[in-house]
């Protein structure tokens, strides 16, 4: 029996962030994990597409890009060429025909794998540099599967504006979006329907993405170990010998370093692990600014599907729950960064002072998170660490943050009397 879904295109953040980058650039490549909506999303601005893993054309037409790149690249602008990296020589051609043109917005490329193969490599000979734009794509944000009422905006807070907002969603509703995730395609069906898109993403993944994209195959066990590591150790800055003694703990004893590595490498080049690079400010302290890296997945649903949980185990497991929740967080704020040309960090130091996430933008304005469920002491604490930052913030170098936001998961934002912004992420856009 066939299942109704509703493919009314939802808008994306991206749209406008691509709509931009084709108004600069020659080319856009927009990359980012399988089924974020990739293709769906840059069809809307393109005026010709070629679908290079469509089983009906793809021999066509990687035929006609290697022997006619004339032909295949002169079709009507913006020409989205989907998955390109399956005719690697593209990169080259479209490189030289930009510089032919003379023209910002004529091609869009898609890729959810960046080429590892050697053969591939040797067949990208320049970099994209003055011609290529690169763009990230991640799943949908609360805000745009409309899950979140966008009542706060992270710009209002960078202004120094009020904000106040109730909000419905509780830990159970939360339970639910973190092990949804983001895919367009759990968007709008039944819950348990939609439950299963990470679960189908992570299989597709071992059984047949992973040794595509480089992996060793027949070990599917073995990237299964790895990515259930990884998503026990999510939101830390688990090292990867930790990462290693873990899977050596749970049965992978032959597991070592260069193993770790390659797995890693393909995993990495799909797009599936998403780290937060950490933030180095100017400081009066002389505390030590850790530089390790946040793991995360792209979407924290891959972490729930690794580990086998749905939302009501992690309403018994209030820890796991919690760093899936501060992954929740950050994935939302990635995508609201990008369409406000900012970047996001982390902060750690030897003082065991920390930001979950520091909102980083172009223009030398950032804020400073933490992420809390909501208990009111959690919250307090929050709010004197991230003041206690701000205030060791050196101003004669750096000007001082915008803004201190707490994200929880309770009803209400507010800001307090200490100005700290206290927001759900339920509320939040960008």
């Amino acid at each position: 029996m066939a299942i109704d879904v509703d493919f009314t295109y939802l808008n994306r953040i991206a749209d406008t962030v691509l709509a931009k980058k084709l108004k600069s650039a020659g080319a856009v490549l927009v990359e980012g994990p399988k089924w974020c909506g990739k293709s769906t999303t840059c069809k809307m601005q393109a005026n010709s597409v070629a679908y290079l893993q469509n089983p009906m054309i793809r021999d066509q037409e990687i035929a006609l890009a290697y022997n006619a790149p004339d032909i295949f690249l002169g079709r009507e602008a913006p020409f989205l060429i989907d998955e390109w990296q399956e005719a690697p020589i593209l990169w080259d051609s479209i490189r030289f025909e930009i510089d032919k043109r003379r023209a910002f917005g004529q091609f869009i490329l898609t890729g959810s794998a960046t080429p590892l193969e050697a053969r591939q490599k040797d067949e990208i000979k320049h970099s994209g540099i003055g011609r290529i734009a690169r763009m990230r794509m991640w799943t949908m944000s609360l805000y745009e599967s409309g899950d979140s009422s966008g009542s706060v905006s992270l710009s209002d807070m960078f202004a120094g504006e009020n904000v106040g907002a109730l909000c419905k969603e509780g830990l159970s509703d939360y339970a639910y979006l973190t092990c949804r995730g983001g895919w367009p395609m759990s968007i709008g069906v039944d819950r348990d329907i939609a439950l299963e898109q990470a679960v189908n993403y992570v299989e597709e993944l071992v059984s047949s993405d992973f040794v595509r994209a480089g992996g060793p195959p027949n070990n599917e066990d073995r990237v299964r170990h790895l990515m259930a590591s990884y998503a026990r150790n999510i939101s830390t800055p688990a090292s990867k010998a930790l990462l290693i003694r873990d899977m050596k703990s749970n049965g992978e004893d032959k597991f070592d370093d260069e193993t770790f590595s390659s797995y890693y490498a393909a995993l990495s080049s799909l797009f599936v692990f998403e780290e937060l690079d950490a933030w180095n400010p100017n400081i009066r302290s002389k505390a030590r600014v850790q530089s390790a890296r946040i793991r995360h997945f792209t979407d924290p649903s891959i972490a729930a599907a690794s580990l086998g949980v749905g939302p009501a185990d992690l309403i018994a497991d209030l820890k796991t729950f919690g760093l899936l929740f501060e992954s929740l967080c950050i994935r939302d704020l990635r995508i609201y960064a990008s369409c406000m040309d900012g970047k996001l960090y982390h902060y750690r130091d030897s003082n065991g002072l920390e930001a979950d996430a520091v909102i980083h933008l172009k223009d030398g304005r950032y804020a400073l998170v933490e992420v809390k469920f909501g208990r009111q002491e959690d919250i307090d604490m929050a709010a004197s660490h991230l003041k206690k930052l701000a205030g060791l913030i050196d101003t004669s170098k750096m000007q001082p943050p915008s803004c201190l936001i707490i994200i929880t998961a309770r009803n209400a934002a507010y800001r307090r009397a200490d100005g700290v912004y206290v927001v759900p992420l339920a509320c939040l856009r960008p």
